[in-house]
């Protein structure tokens, strides 16, 4: 089926522009844009007058749990969701069962994305063997040609010369490496802060000396933003990712949520944990200033069951991908903090460039709706979120991938 959208505003070059007409057709790509189409008899016709049409979303940490634990998620349930929040692109962690560091066990997870991915689903390899950063490296060679970046995601490289030969291995093989930032000697003692920004500081000396391409995981604290953005000063090739909990909620938020709901405190429990409002703060203004590059969810969700627990007993993780962008429209871009164009930047532009992947989508958005989050509406298996019955703008009407429509909601 050929479809016209026709009004509303389209994202080109950088802007927002108005939009004459907007093909979608399973022959084209990606869509395609046309100003001289009017003519054609298309089987359907879209008005979008109060819609802007965005380049679809690209979310590089995602946890879709399958294979090992589908009973959280699965990448059927977890694509549907991306779909539903505006994605076309996800990149799937390895904390797996199998975990993806031989091909063997990474064919596993290949044959599970052909069958039922509803979007383009791509997985990471670990760093080592044993996915626990420790021990010997994986098989880097006979992945690579398969997966995105290679990951630990859950557990930090502890050993910095394990940590060095995996950054000269990938380098070798064109990928990335993407680092969870946790150092376990630090976090025993209790020191959470410390246990992340030392841990980025040791890999951004080791990222200058062998010449990797080095990504970090959410990043949470001030000072992690500051070594970052001093690696980038003197040339490391460093990129970093935050989640939008850290830029909208802080400590203070919690304490008062989890003094009147304390059944509900697993809302706000993930790895690593929100921190002080001056560490949000300083991670906006990273935004502003380009050391944070790109926004990433790390969708990671769990069963009802198990985030019903309160903060202490719950598991770590919430469910980001169909609230990730009205949550930061409406904290952040309707405020005036940054603007919708940066926003489309940080969630599609920044990770395909980083990741060398082709923008393959739209999404069509409809920012004067206003509605409030009901998690229980998630396609996701995961209901769990802190921005559940929050009051938002935003809400995604339809995606599209490869001129195919993946998701569709025009009656709200």
């Amino acid at each position: 089926m050929t479809t016209a959208i026709k009004g509303g505003k389209i994202y080109k070059s950088g802007e927002f522009t108005p939009n004459e007409l907007f093909v979608v057709d399973a022959h084209e790509k990606a869509g395609l844009e046309s100003e001289t189409g009017s003519d054609f008899d298309f089987e359907r016709v879209i008005n979008a007058d109060n819609s802007f049409i965005l380049p679809s979303f690209c979310d590089i940490h995602v946890h879709f749990r399958e294979p090992g634990q589908s009973y959280k998620e699965t990448i059927s349930t977890g694509s549907k969701a991306a779909a539903h929040g505006g994605y076309t692109t996800v990149c799937t962690m390895p904390n797996l069962n199998p975990a993806p560091s031989t091909f063997d066990a990474l064919s596993v997870q290949l044959d599970l994305i052909k069958k039922n991915a509803y979007i383009e689903v791509i997985p990471y390899g670990t760093i080592t063997l044993a996915q626990n950063g420790r021990g010997e490296l994986a098989d880097m060679d006979a992945l690579a040609p398969y997966v995105c970046a290679f990951s630990d995601d859950g557990r930090g490289v502890q050993a910095d010369g394990l940590m060095r030969e995996a950054m000269y291995h990938a380098n070798d093989l064109g990928k990335l490496i993407v680092a969870h930032c946790e150092d376990e000697s630090l976090l025993r003692e209790g020191k959470v802060r410390e246990s992340e920004w030392k841990q980025i500081e040791r890999d951004l000396k080791l990222a200058d000396e062998t010449g990797a391409g080095y990504h970090v995981c959410h990043i949470s604290c001030k000072e992690s933003v500051e070594v970052i953005r001093d690696a980038k000063k003197s040339g490391v090739n460093v990129t970093c990712e935050t989640a939008p909990h850290y830029l909208v909620f802080d400590t203070d938020d919690i304490n008062t949520f989890t003094g009147r709901w304390p059944e509900l405190g697993g809302r706000f429990k993930m790895n690593p944990p929100i921190k002080d409002r001056a560490d949000k703060e300083a991670l906006i203004e990273g935004l502003l200033d380009g050391t944070v590059d790109m926004i990433a969810t790390d969708h990671a969700p769990h069963s009802t069951d198990e985030k019903s627990r309160g903060f202490v007993k719950s598991p770590n993780g919430i469910t980001g991908l169909e609230c990730a962008f009205p949550a930061l429209y409406t904290y952040l871009v309707k405020p005036g903090v940054i603007s919708l164009e940066h926003l489309v930047h940080i969630m599609s532009i920044a990770p395909r460039e980083r990741f060398g992947f082709e923008q393959n989508g739209w999404t069509m958005i409809d920012l004067d709706s206003t509605f409030r989050l009901d998690a229980t509406s998630f396609l996701s298996l995961g209901k769990c979120t802190p921005f559940d019955g929050h009051m938002l703008n935003g809400l995604v009407k339809m995606t599209v991938m490869n001129g195919k429509i993946v998701y569709e909601n025009l009656e709200k």
